[in-house]
């Protein structure tokens, strides 16, 4: 069997969301408005496939031919008879599950792979003698051939998520190296153009020269039918002695079924900013453009208090090895009024609150635009993972000019983040009760303070292009140095590109600071409902929650390549590593030997130090990392935040060793299964499943009911497309179904 960190385990927690409430709750327009965007989501979800690896398609379309064909329980009746434990059967389950709900064979949430957790042969016969198999021998047989050797190999290379021998993406073609993502990032940045919405697929000429082919994702590819503002940059150039081409129609058949979904959405839209939205988030699908979602993202930010939520496009870089292009995600929920009064409330605090964080006022945006902040009940999250709270949308522009959106949702912190104190992990005894009764309230604390006032403070220096600074050059002095400005960001460069392979974790650890750092302020707590002894366990809690994730991050650590494979749990490692710094007993971090016998370890907070150590130790760490953020400091940024997340297996912590001991005793992140929506005449109904990998897949199957195998057959022919890219790592690639 494979190591275990490269399996789901059977006994891996499943929840299902529950939004039936807030969803009964809606009118009859409001639902059909909520369905045609969860379709446009789910569709446009399907992306994320082509954005992991080069057999995640195939894995899928093998996966979805096989229960289209027979449920799970079916399946399961022909397994044993194949000979198949039931354990073995339910690993297969659990296996699927995975790949459903990561869209992909790659963990969302570290970007390992993980593979079925039993043998190879014995799956192969289930596969092949399946009704899916009976009824179409050929096409089932060629899609085993095409990514059974993938699904189960760990060759080290294809272990991981990364570029070049780091690991696998598809995001560049697999010959692509760092050296060639820096080139075509200030390829992109000379023409003006994001990265977000693109691929970069690399060839060599008969001269051996480099040709490389960046290629938007559109529904339209060549033909200029329709006149826009891209038109004129699809073309051939010159950059820095290599040969690039700017080309659109990446995912064109799934776009063109979000386009669809986002037109009839439209017709229920519930006023003329939303209908607007919608019609530049069409214009962005279709046409390739970013600036068309920008302007779709403004209305967005101008759609104050919706009933209906959502949000969709290529929007987070956690999973580009070189940190710009976007992963496709799409999310539709309800609001929860209850929780987000408490937020509306922070909201009203947030200008005060913002004069409390340690830097000059210069540092901070010139004006604070009142955001939208709303606990949302998911009805639909389509992507590659889902998670607790979101600040967008990314675009710096937007963010230091229109402003942005806050969510918490809701219902995903209910069941994603329970924790039970039989399974709790390095903490001691005395403090699990308290972590178990304190754990949900203060991650509440956390997420409106990493969300609102972390992703939503600070401002970046900019330089226009006509040469306007946003900031006094002769007054503003950097607080680190004494001096006046030396660095700021030019036209055209954003935090993503400048910062690249650290922006996301960077400014993780800088929203994440700043919530541990506003919650010791009593007014926060009081917004909570949170007082005296109460207001006194959430903070403990909090600060004790962060630094115990900082110890669970080591699993996403990899000693192989020195590299961090979860830009949040980088961020949650590099606190603890601040914290640690501040001396005085404030936190320790000990190896032990548990009751079983083998390796344990534990943390402790003394509690009677958070306000006069960590406080000040965390003050003087924030200062540090926005001065370089504004400043676009990326020397000095990288300097810092490296030098922090550095594992090593220097004493007393002996962080190297003590990864072992976390990953013999990790847990597996759970998987979520999502309710689906139908339309039945012209009402919409809600499908809900059982909170199992069973359920998991049925939700999955009955999500694509209609088009299930034309979907199968785009998902193969654009992998197929493109299989060229990927001759390493496997030859399985030449016998494509």
């Amino acid at each position: 069997m494979a190591d275990t960190q490269y399996i789901l385990p059977n006994d891996i927690g499943v929840s299902s969301l529950d939004c039936r409430e807030a969803f009964h709750l809606l009118s009859p327009t409001e639902r059909l408005y909520a369905h045609h965007l969860s379709r446009a989501a789910w569709y446009g979800g399907l992306a994320v496939l082509l954005q992991t690896s080069p057999e995640a398609p195939y894995i899928y379309t093998l996966l979805s031919r096989l229960f289209r064909t027979q449920d799970p329980d079916q399946l399961r009746q022909h397994a044993l008879a194949e000979g198949l434990t039931e354990e073995e059967y339910q690993a297969f389950l659990v296996y699927a599950a995975g790949v459903y709900s990561n869209m992909g064979n790659y963990k969302s949430f570290g970007d390992t792979k993980f593979v079925p957790n039993l043998p190879k042969e014995k799956l192969e016969r289930v596969i092949l003698g399946s009704k899916a198999a009976q009824q179409h021998p050929k096409e089932v047989r060629d899609l085993w051939q095409t990514c059974g050797e993938l699904m189960f190999s760990l060759e080290p290379r294809l272990r991981h998520l990364g570029l070049g021998k780091e690991g696998i993406t598809t995001y560049f073609s697999g010959d692509c190296t760092m050296e060639d993502a820096k080139l075509a990032q200030d390829f992109l940045d000379s023409q003006n153009l994001s990265a977000y919405n693109t691929r970069l697929f690399k060839d060599v000429d008969q001269e051996g020269k480099p040709r490389y082919e960046v290629r938007l994702a559109s529904v339209l590819s060549t033909d200029p039918a329709l006149d826009s503002e891209l038109t004129s940059k699809l073309k051939s150039y010159e950059f820095q002695g290599s040969h690039f081409q700017v080309t659109r129609g990446d995912y064109a058949p799934l776009l063109q079924k979000v386009v669809d979904h986002l037109e009839k959405a439209k017709a229920y839209a519930a006023n003329s900013h939303q209908e607007q939205m919608l019609a530049q988030y069409i214009e962005s699908f279709t046409q390739g453009s970013i600036e068309a979602h920008k302007r779709g993202s403004r209305f967005w930010i101008q759609d104050k208090g919706p009933i209906v939520e959502s949000y969709i496009g290529f929007i987070e870089s956690y999973r580009d090895p070189f940190g710009s292009r976007g992963e496709f995600e799409g999310f539709v929920a309800m609001v929860n009024k209850a929780m987000s009064a408490k937020f509306e409330r922070l909201v009203e605090s947030a200008e005060q609150l913002l004069k409390e964080l340690p830097w000059p006022p210069a540092f901070e945006k010139d004006k604070f635009l009142t955001p939208d902040f709303t606990s949302l009940d998911v009805l639909t999250f389509a992507g590659s993972g889902i998670p607790a709270g979101i600040n967008i949308p990314n675009y710096d522009d937007l963010r230091q000019t229109e402003g942005f959106k806050n969510v918490s949702l809701g219902n995903v912190l209910a069941v994603a983040y329970a924790t039970q104190r039989e399974k709790l992990t390095f903490l001691e005894e005395e403090d699990k009760d308290l972590y178990t009764r304190w754990k949900g309230p203060s991650f509440d604390v956390q997420v409106g303070l990493h969300e609102l006032l972390g992703h939503g403070s600070g401002k970046l220096f900019a330089q226009d292009e006509k040469g306007v600074f946003n900031f006094d050059q002769e007054t503003v002095i950097n607080p680190e140095t004494g001096e006046q400005i030396q660095s700021w960001y030019r036209s055209g460069e954003t935090w993503d590109s400048k910062f690249s392979t650290i922006a996301s974790s960077y400014e993780e650890c800088r929203a994440e600071s700043v919530g541990l750092y506003l919650c010791l302020n009593p007014q926060v707590l009081e917004i909570f409902g949170f007082k005296g002894a109460d207001a006194e366990d959430v903070i403990y809690v909090n600060w004790l929650n962060m630094v115990r994730a900082g110890l669970l991050a080591l699993e996403f650590y990899t000693p192989e390549a020195s590299n961090w494979r979860q830009a949040h749990m980088q961020a949650r490692f590099v606190i603890l590593r601040v914290l640690l710094e501040a001396g005085e007993g404030l936190v320790t971090v000990t190896p032990t030997t548990g009751s079983d016998g083998r390796p344990d370890a534990r943390v402790r907070l003394d509690r009677s130090k958070i306000r006069s150590v960590g406080r000040p130790a965390l003050e003087r760490f924030l200062r540090r990392l926005q001065v370089l953020k504004s400043t676009g400091d990326v020397a000095g940024g990288r300097a810092l935040y490296e030098g922090y997340a550095a594992v090593t297996d220097a004493p007393p912590e002996c962080f190297l060793s003590l990864r072992d001991t976390v990953l013999l005793r990790k847990e597996s992140r759970k998987l979520i299964v999502q309710p689906n929506t139908r339309l039945e005449g012209s009402e919409v109904q809600l499908l809900e499943y059982e909170a199992s990998a069973a359920g998991l897949i049925r939700s999955f199957t009955e999500r694509f009911l209609e088009d299930g195998p034309e979907l199968e057959e785009v998902l193969t022919r654009l992998a197929t497309a493109d299989a060229r890219f990927w001759k390493s790592p496997s030859e399985a690639q030449s016998g494509q179904a």
